[in-house]
């Protein structure tokens, strides 16, 4: 059964590498950046194209053209792209994405069904989203019986919902598909890797410390859009930095604006990140604006496409005012002040430091509650979604890089991104959260920060690099296999064999109760219900992709 998996891996990576590749391997970049620049155009196009499809009232199966035409692209544009792959800067970007997105997809087998603190229902919502583009359903559907349409931007549920159209329409592909999109997130960060200071061996670092961290591995193979949101954000950033060098690519602008606005068009988390791009280009360009012109009007006419369509058919109060973010706002603004306040201390200061109700997490498993115990602190506390050590070494290296690189747009541009990113992320869902809000819209900072150390690495001196390497192994085990063994329900199994199968399902607490009703009401099967593998086999293969990804880091390369 691993056929369907290496099929829907191989029209994936055809497709987004494919389609625009002709387009791509023109413009005035490197080789790693015409890939990177393939990869956001592909999706783009894509989204168009499903979109187009969905409203034209075309049938499903001109969705077909996509890998169609990206084969074609592939095969006239194969002379660029053999080019492009003799490249050791583009060799090693794209063999790290390929590692990365091949570990995530292994963890998909041991998702019987989603838990994990109090995430729930997002999954199913999203399933729902992509089949309202398959299906047609009718304009008035509520998702999860809440949410109108306007709720949440479509780009994420139109690009899987054209891959299920050209393999399956089934949940265990919606679930590779979109654990897929997430992992592209590497592809800029690998690019910032560079762009920080770090050689290739840093890409290889880069891969490794995504694949060991909690945080990341969770949201990729949680079914939601939050990954592919920082794909967009840190390509924007990517190329708005290209902007300031002295030998800028003419493009650069307008893929910046490209890229910027397919992150708003896939969650609008990442609005606080796309002003604070907007206000530095104001800035740095103020003598420019000519070269403000296209990537503006590129951004604008990719956002009309769809508020000018939802303007049509919900008109503008469903349009802009049917998100949880507004719904939940507070009118009160000192309250709301009060509310920010108190999650931004929520967020910074983990749970275990602190006293407030903890039933989100009751529940009669004991290794479930240590799960939760630890996903709660990996997931939305913002110094230890770095990892238990991560936070405390980037602390460092970001004190000590500040002292060195005080002038120019350094002084002032990293402070304004990430700071004020942190701050409008947590401020823009308006809801109060005692656990903290970091999974929300901060994973665009949780990127950038790994990126960061991936870069120093080698800079490192050998105590922080060993209490680095302790603290990934640490939240490997606590974050990442407790998490998976819970969530295949292998600990019960091999702890506790003889155990009625009802009384392992109830032994958890309400949100996983509830997400494991959704999929049996609905009759779903999950990835490892669709895609038979041992336990061992793919137990084997995990632990081979970590071996290649520590001798990749281990491995001296070539001078660069």
């Amino acid at each position: 059964m691993i056929l369907p998996v290496l099929t829907g891996l191989t029209i994936f990576f055809g497709t987004i590498f494919g389609l625009a590749w002709p387009i791509a391997s023109r413009l005035p970049f490197t080789p790693a950046e015409k890939l990177c620049a393939s990869g956001l155009l592909s999706l783009l196009l894509i989204y168009l194209f499903a979109f187009g499809v969905y409203t034209l009232g075309m049938p499903m199966v001109a969705l077909w053209g996509l890998p169609v035409i990206a084969l074609v692209g592939l095969f006239t544009g194969c002379r660029s792209l053999a080019f492009t792959l003799l490249d050791p800067d583009a060799r090693t970007l794209l063999v790290g994405q390929l590692l990365v997105a091949s570990w995530c997809t292994c963890w998909l087998f041991f998702i019987v069904s989603y838990s994990g603190g109090g995430w729930v229902g997002d999954w199913f919502e999203h399933w729902e989203r992509t089949r309202f583009f398959l299906e047609r359903w009718q304009h008035e559907m509520k998702f999860i019986g809440t949410y109108a349409l306007p709720a949440r931007p479509p780009l994420a549920n139109l690009v899987t919902g054209a891959f299920l159209a050209v393999t399956r329409v089934s949940f265990a592909h919606f679930q590779l598909v979109t654990s897929l999109l997430n992992c592209l997130a590497f592809l800029p960060a690998a690019l910032l890797v560079r762009r920080f200071g770090g050689g290739r061996a840093a890409v290889a670092v880069l891969a490794l410390l995504l694949m060991v961290n909690p945080s990341f591995v969770e949201n990729t193979t949680f079914a939601w859009t939050k990954l592919l949101t920082v794909f967009f954000i840190l390509s924007g950033l990517y190329f708005f930095l290209r902007t300031l060098d002295h030998d800028r690519p003419q493009l650069a602008g307008p893929l910046c604006a490209a890229a910027l606005a397919g992150g708003i068009l896939t969650h609008y988390s990442a609005v606080p990140f796309v002003l604070l791009l907007a206000v530095s280009w104001a800035v740095v360009h103020r003598r420019r604006w000519r070269e403000t012109v296209l990537p503006a009007l590129i951004g604008a006419l990719l956002l009309a496409t769809w508020f000018g369509w939802s303007l049509a058919i919900y008109g503008p109060h469903t349009t802009f005012f049917s998100n949880s973010t507004v719904t939940s706002w507070d009118p009160q603004n000192n309250h709301q002040l009060l509310v920010t306040a108190l999650n931004l201390r929520d967020t910074l200061v983990p749970h275990f430091l602190r006293t407030f109700d903890t039933s989100l997490i009751a529940q009669r498993s004991p290794w479930g509650w240590w799960r939760d115990w630890f996903f709660q602190l990996y997931q939305v506390n913002l110094l230890f979604i770095f990892g238990s050590v991560g936070w405390l070494v980037l602390g460092v290296e970001l004190a000590r890089g500040w002292w060195h690189r005080r002038t120019g747009v350094n002084r002032w541009f990293w402070p304004l991104f990430a700071g004020g990113g942190i701050l409008l992320g947590i401020a823009a869902p308006s809801g109060r959260d005692h656990w903290g809000l970091s999974h929300i819209c901060l994973q665009t900072i949780l990127v950038l920060g790994l990126t960061f150390l991936a870069a120093h690495w080698s800079r490192l001196r050998s105590p922080w690099r060993f209490a680095l390497i302790l603290g990934a192994m640490v939240d490997l085990v606590l974050g990442i296999a407790l998490q998976f063994g819970v969530q295949s329900y292998a600990l019960d199994l091999w702890l506790l064999p003889r155990r009625d199968p009802v009384d392992i399902l109830t032994s958890y607490n309400k949100s996983a109760l509830h997400n494991l009703g959704d999929k049996i009401r609905d009759h779903l099967s999950f990835f490892p219900d669709d895609f038979t593998l041992k336990p061992a086999l793919v137990l084997g293969l995990l632990a081979a992709l970590l071996m290649l990804a520590v001798v990749r880091v281990r491995t001296p390369l070539p001078k660069q």
